[in-house]
């Protein structure tokens, strides 16, 4: 897909630089040519001698370097590629470039350069959410530049919330979904991905939740995206962004999730990794429930969601190809793995452990089980952008041939 593609990397001064020669493997093995500059700041993380060895080019860094202008001057740089990722994006940067300002070599190839130009913020929570950078952000997407991220999590300064730069494989997936061009062993397919908790009311404040982020079932729709499919992504209520190059639409509860999947169809591709509640509140309540002194605790009467995999999984004209289910376990993995793919009537199941201390809910990595009608094959504990990718890569061959 990106096999000739140019990009040229920005690489700012961020913590966060570390990434980005991880990103350069990557755009690599595609195939893609990488140019790089790298910002004062960026070099104070990472050394221009990795950043050669991995892209296998030059690195540029000056303005005013006598040479760099005469062979490959800012003009010629900014307007070769195909696209400009700016990765690690910093407020300092982002501000210079919803002003206009070019006083180094980034901040002049971003002014002079009229290819298309994808950013990955990085920074921390507090410069993040203040109102400066959220307006030369809005600025910047009003001019038709694109973002990728930030992410939630941990940052490097101890604190905890957004700014965290997307990781290399989802900056990488949106870079194939704006150089793709429709290529891809899914082009033409369509998929549907469903993602994160449901939110059950109790009453107007309070509801019944489980502890499922959302990371891998964002990443999956990442990862079909990057082959070439066209994706829905039905996500409940997480804290991660959308994912670039898809559709994204947020539900809250199973019965609302299940309306948007079915108005999603037809699909190709049905991937059910949301962490969906078994049972809503039967009796939920209009007004918040009060506590009185001395009176027993409200009954909560509980009624069974809607099956969503299953509902998927039932024969018929708009049952996708390929239906994909997620087990999530505490005990006994592959034996309710194995039960739940003869219940649901689904074509595979993905099986995790989901124990205290496994990691799996809100971590980024996973170890999962893939198990069909005849087989079952496990994988290493992955990042889970590797299982996705993984994952995406098996669909693909699946359904190589098919109409």
């Amino acid at each position: 897909m990106l096999d000739g593609r140019r990009v040229l990397l920005i690489i700012s001064g961020g913590i966060a630089a570390y990434k980005s020669l991880e990103l350069i493997r990557r755009l690599k093995d595609k195939g893609c040519a990488v140019r790089c500059i790298l910002t004062r700041g960026g070099a104070n993380f990472v050394t221009p001698l990795a950043v050669a060895a991995l892209s296998g080019d030059k690195v540029y860094q000056e303005t005013f370097s006598l040479t760099d202008e005469a062979e490959m001057g800012h003009i010629r740089l900014s307007r070769e590629a195909d696209l400009v990722v700016v990765a690690p994006a910093t407020a300092n940067l982002l501000a210079k470039m919803a002003a206009g300002i070019a006083d180094d070599l980034a901040s002049t190839a971003l002014l002079a350069t009229d290819k298309p130009v994808l950013v990955a913020p990085a920074m921390n929570t507090m410069m993040w959410d203040h109102a400066a950078t959220r307006a030369n952000m809005a600025v910047l997407e009003g001019r038709g530049i694109s973002r990728i991220g930030p992410n939630s999590g941990d940052l490097a300064c101890g604190e905890v919330g957004g700014g965290r730069m997307a990781e290399p494989a989802e900056i990488l997936a949106a870079i194939e979904a704006h150089l793709g061009g429709g290529a891809g062993p899914l082009a033409g397919r369509r998929a549907i991905v469903t993602s994160g908790p449901t939110h059950e009311p109790i009453d107007p404040v309070r509801y019944i939740a489980n502890r499922s982020s959302g990371k891998q079932g964002h990443a999956i729709a990442s990862a079909l995206a990057a082959l070439g499919a066209e994706v829905t992504l039905v996500s409940g209520p997480v804290t991660l962004p959308d994912p670039a190059g898809l559709t994204t639409v947020r539900v809250e509860s199973a019965a609302d999730m299940l309306r948007a999947v079915e108005a999603a169809l037809p699909a190709d591709i049905a991937v059910c990794a949301a962490a969906v509640a078994d049972w809503t509140v039967a009796n939920r309540s209009g007004e918040k429930r009060k506590k009185s002194p001395g009176a027993p605790p409200p009954v909560i009467e509980l009624t069974p969601n809607p099956d969503i995999l299953a509902t998927l999984s039932k024969p018929g004209p708009r049952r996708p190809r390929l239906v994909v289910g997620f087990a999530a376990e505490t005990e006994k993995l592959m034996e309710h793995a194995r039960d739940k793919l003869a219940r649901k009537g689904c074509d595979w199941i993905v099986a995790n452990d989901v124990s205290a201390g496994s990691g799996t809910f809100g971590g980024d990595s996973n170890a999962v089980h893939v198990i069909d009608a005849s087989a079952a094959e496990s994988w290493p504990r992955l990042g889970k952008d590797e299982v996705a990718a993984r994952l995406a890569a098996r669909i693909a061959a699946a359904l190589e041939g098919t109409p």
